[in-house]
């Protein structure tokens, strides 16, 4: 279309979010669905919150870092289901331009930061399992209280820069995005100005977002099976596994989800296909979290 002939349209006020789907008969089911996961979600981080700060044999910093992780996740899913649990009961999908950019703000801002503190979580586990005797000295406490701040606050300027640029297109119609939060690419798909600087951006962007952590992550992993695998005995190789599996589980459910997510191709035919994947890693994610450290983990079964 010509840019006279977008000139010439009314800007949007507001967005129509399609979310997970027009059948009528399926808003009653999905509700109860996500009020549950929402429910379960919250109760279970807040609880492991709860146990951390109270139990005083989990004030370490492996607990340190999992009492942040549950409040990432308390916060990622307060970002996106409260919404769409309200679409689902009220029947209104609308959602405001600044309201979708705050979303997305603060989507981006806990999603990245959640790949920093999982980066952060592995080289805790990299310097117990590959480092024991400097452990002490190379996780205190100032050391972990950086590495979280730092997680959070690389979050916040990403989300920040993202967020600046795309708020700053112009969105003339049609006003349907085709999933249920606003999210990057289909929200570019709505825009109206030139979007090509900011495409170039978001991929100059992923980077520090995404790739960086996750290969810290990845080369800190491939440390700790290469130190694990040179312990002799079994026991010892088992006490050791299992002192990084959660993290371990955890980590492979989100990165595996997320590059699904980022790496489909956005074609018509595989939309929904693109939606289910962003509905695990943003909304069963953080349910399943606090039950793999708790279910895979003694000394949570312990302190509760």
């Amino acid at each position: 279309m010509e840019r006279g002939e977008w000139d010439n349209q009314t800007l949007l006020m507001e967005f129509l979010l399609l979310g997970l789907g027009d059948t009528r008969e399926l808003q009653t089911p999905l509700f109860l669905l996500s009020l549950t996961i929402y429910t379960v979600t919250m109760v279970g981080n807040i609880l492991i919150i709860v146990l951390v700060v109270t139990d005083p044999h989990l004030h370490t910093p492996m607990y340190f870092f999992l009492v942040n992780l549950s409040s990432l996740e308390t916060c990622y899913s307060s970002t996106i289901l409260p919404r769409l649990l309200a679409s689902f009961l009220t029947g209104d999908r609308t959602i405001s331009v600044q309201g979708c950019m705050a979303q997305f703000f603060f989507f981006g801002t806990f999603a990245t930061s959640e790949c920093y503190l999982l980066a952060a979580m592995s080289y805790d586990r990299y310097v117990a399992i590959c480092q024991p005797l400097l452990y002490a000295s190379l996780m205190n406490w100032k050391v972990c209280l950086q590495l979280v701040a730092g997680s959070w606050v690389v979050g916040l300027l990403i989300s920040t820069a993202i967020t600046s640029f795309i708020s700053c297109q112009r969105f003339c119609g049609p006003r349907a995005i085709d999933h249920f939060f606003c999210e990057e690419a289909p929200l570019l798909e709505l825009s109206c100005s030139d979007t090509g600087m900011i495409r170039i951006l978001t991929i100059i962007l992923s980077f520090p977002d995404v790739v960086f952590p996750f290969l810290f992550t990845l080369a800190s992993y491939v440390c700790i099976i290469a130190a694990i695998l040179r312990i002799p005995s079994s026991l010892g190789k088992h006490k050791a596994f299992s002192t990084c599996s959660s993290h371990l589980t955890v980590v492979i459910v989100f990165y595996g989800t997320l590059i699904i997510v980022y790496m489909l191709p956005r074609t018509a035919a595989l939309r929904q296909l693109n939606k289910m994947f962003s509905f695990f890693y943003t909304v069963l994610t953080p349910l399943i979290n606090p039950l793999i450290y708790s279910l895979r983990n003694r000394e949570v079964k312990g302190a509760l």
